[in-house]
């Protein structure tokens, strides 16, 4: 009797080979396969006569090739929509008004131009030919080592900048306009 309850218990714990998941036994989730299309084969099979390309027309001939984006002859998406880039159309949004424009000068520049105790500003950035847009703000950026100590006088300045400007022990005073 012993012997009947151990093999019982020993065939419940192994599963059934045909129960086994493996690749010997895959196959595609019911409804997602459809069986090929037969087209040209009469008029039983459903594809007869002019076998699935309708009457007549382009898409009719032989050699008609249908690109994707297009749409039956009507006015292509692509030239129905506005165009917005671009300052030479009438149409395009004006990119200019909300740009903020700067100029650039870096910590470098600024070691390489000037004496140590040197006052920096737009004009003396200017006559040294860093800064030379007319009404334009001026920015300075950490490119580079300073170990002057300047007081720089600017529009804006990047987080490195500032840092390597007092470390340096100068000072950075902001120009509002």
């Amino acid at each position: 009797m012993a012997e009947k309850e151990n093999s019982s218990k020993d065939s419940a714990s192994v599963p059934n080979p045909s129960q086994i998941k493996g690749l010997h036994n895959l196959k595609p989730a019911k409804g997602s396969t459809h069986r090929r299309k037969r087209v040209g084969r009469g008029e039983g099979s459903g594809m007869g006569k002019t076998s699935g390309r309708g009457q007549k027309g382009y898409g009719a001939r032989s050699g008609s090739k249908r690109r994707a984006r297009f749409e039956g002859g009507q006015n292509p998406i692509q030239t129905r929509l506005r165009k917005l880039r671009g300052p030479h159309m009438k149409k395009s949004m004006p990119f200019e008004k909300f740009r903020t424009a700067t100029q650039p000068v870096n910590v470098e520049d600024l070691e390489a131009r000037f004496d140590a105790g040197a006052e920096v500003t737009p004009d003396s950035l200017k006559a040294a030919g860093l800064a030379t847009r007319r009404d334009v703000p001026v920015k300075v950026l950490a490119r580079g080592d300073i170990s002057k100590a300047l007081t720089v006088h600017a529009h804006g300045f990047s987080a490195g900048a500032r840092e390597k400007i007092e470390a340096a022990g100068g000072t950075v005073q902001l120009i509002s306009d």
